[in-house]
């Protein structure tokens, strides 16, 4: 007990050249930690803070913190809360006549309303994501004989390629002179982009020449637009995939590593993960926000000719072995279609189950991912002017009535690249399509349901080769890429034909 005492008695003895406390409330860390700042809530009172150490920046700080009004998340309720009440302004002027009702009959009413928003807006979601098409094609309205396809760029060389931004305002298109042109849609103003001197693009990651290559060529054949619309990528002959800021209109990275023409671009969409096909034969996988590259893919046995993606990790190709090749990257997998007959030229994505493509026999085919065959084919879709047609086209030279003067010559050399189906193109998420080759028309498909089966809407006469089409979101107007020769080669020609870009408007009911 005794030692228990002398315990008790003893004070705590400090460190050397330290004050003794008699108690925890004389120490000044338990004091300060009372005095520390709080911030009361129910008066909105300004922090008070009796931190000797605490600087003025700190300070201020909390003040700008307490100043912001507004966070992320209450902005996009404020926009959603005003999309919503702009929805129901639009639904309420529909039944003006019922306004009048008062009581359990309004609150009814009003119940209703929010009901088909609802409805409305789930739709609008599921056609957006892709997983509901919508219906356009039975809205476009047959074009009168005033209206047709209207050049809105012109270039010097053969159009290889062409492009629209996400809300439709601008294009791009490139032709096989190098020339790479940025257009608005409503006016059609171009302005061009300057390709930097060599000693730039070999800093921006350009390498010399390989194999049997002896010089850079600035041939364009390929081009896709990121959905944010920050860049624009483009390959060619050079082996090169160049990479471009749309904002400033110049060149900012070549992406070396393909041992062939660069054939075709795409990029994923959302992203900045950009994919390009090669006549090397494989697929090669970019990030353009880091400039880096991500992976290589392999599988084709022949020329990589097309290209194309969606939202979904999953790409779509077709090559001169004639085969069609669905690439499901994060499952590092692959499936492989054959074409019947013919040798595919170009094909697109419908939905991430459906596609369409179109091959060098004049037939436009519609697949579906279950199946190794397609589900439909359209025979002779772009007939040939050495094959019969319909009366309104039966004239001598192309199917449009104009009589070229080597129209001889290619009825016994050429006349089947007339028929290649270069292009064809879907409006995004809808049951409309469109497919082109150099025949003088372009000619408009409907999706049937559940994609049994093509229906053929309407011909677009446009003469030339019809090298790359693209529909507007929207599905108000089409672009054409059209040119005297075909994309990638010359064994047709149309000389009298306009190289540029055409614009065809499209009237919905």
């Amino acid at each position: 007990m005794k030692g228990g005492k002398n315990l008790k008695k003893r004070p705590p003895y400090p460190a050397k050249g330290k004050k003794r406390f008699s108690s925890i409330a004389d120490d000044s860390f338990f004091e300060a930690t009372d005095q520390k700042r709080r911030r009361k809530f129910e008066n909105d009172e300004e922090i008070k803070s009796s931190d000797e150490g605490e600087s003025g920046s700190e300070a201020e700080a909390d003040e700008k913190e307490e100043e912001i009004e507004e966070t992320a998340a209450e902005k996009r309720k404020r926009l959603a809360d005003a999309f919503l009440e702009k929805l129901r302004a639009k639904e309420r002027e529909k039944d003006e006549g019922e306004e009048s009702e008062e009581g359990e009959g309004r609150r009814e009413r009003e119940g209703e309303r929010d009901t088909l928003i609802a409805k409305i807006l789930q739709q609008d979601q599921l056609e957006e994501s892709g997983r509901v098409r919508r219906a356009i094609a039975s809205r476009v309205q047959k074009p009168e004989t005033s209206e047709g396809f209207r050049i809105l760029v012109k270039h010097r060389q053969p159009v290889t390629c062409v492009a629209l931004s996400e809300d439709d305002s601008r294009g791009f298109s490139a032709s096989k002179d190098g020339a790479i042109v940025h257009w608005d849609v409503e006016t059609g103003k171009s302005e061009k982009y300057l390709w930097p001197s060599d000693e730039v693009l070999k800093a921006h990651g350009l390498k010399d020449p390989q194999g049997r290559a002896k010089k850079h060529s600035k041939q364009v054949l390929a081009m896709a637009v990121s959905s944010d619309g920050r860049y624009l990528a483009t390959g060619g002959l050079d082996r090169h995939v160049h990479l471009w800021d749309v904002r400033t209109r110049q060149h900012v990275q070549a992406f070396p590593g393909h041992k062939g023409p660069v054939s075709c671009l795409t990029f994923r969409q959302g992203t900045a993960e950009l994919f390009s096909g090669s006549f090397d034969r494989s697929i090669k996988i970019w990030n353009a926000e880091d400039r880096t590259y991500i992976s290589t893919l392999f599988g084709h046995q022949s020329e990589v000719l097309t290209i194309d993606s969606l939202r979904k990790e999953r790409v779509l190709t077709v090559g001169r072995d004639r085969t069609m090749h669905l690439w499901k990257v994060p499952e590092e997998s692959q499936l492989v279609f054959r074409a019947p007959a013919s040798s595919l030229e170009c094909c697109c994505f419908i939905n991430n189950d459906d596609f369409l493509s179109g091959s060098d026999d004049g037939n436009v085919e519609l697949w579906n991912v279950l199946r190794k065959k397609p589900v439909h084919i359209v025979k002779n879709a772009h007939v040939s002017f050495g094959e019969p047609k319909s009366d309104q086209n039966n004239l001598q030279g192309l199917s449009n009535g104009h009589k070229e003067n080597d129209a001889e010559d290619l009825l016994r050399h050429g006349s089947t690249a007339l028929s290649w189906v270069n292009s064809v193109a879907v409006c995004r998420g809808s049951d409309l399509a469109a497919s082109g080759a150099g025949n003088g028309l372009v000619r408009l498909w409907q999706i049937e349901n559940e994609s049994k089966g093509l229906r053929p809407l309407f011909e677009l006469p446009l003469h030339g080769f019809v090298n790359s089409l693209a529909f507007a979101k929207s599905g108000k107007f089409l672009i054409a890429g059209v040119a005297q020769e075909p994309r990638l080669g010359r064994w047709g020609r149309a000389a009298s034909a306009k190289n540029g870009v055409a614009l065809h408007p499209l009237k919905l009911s």
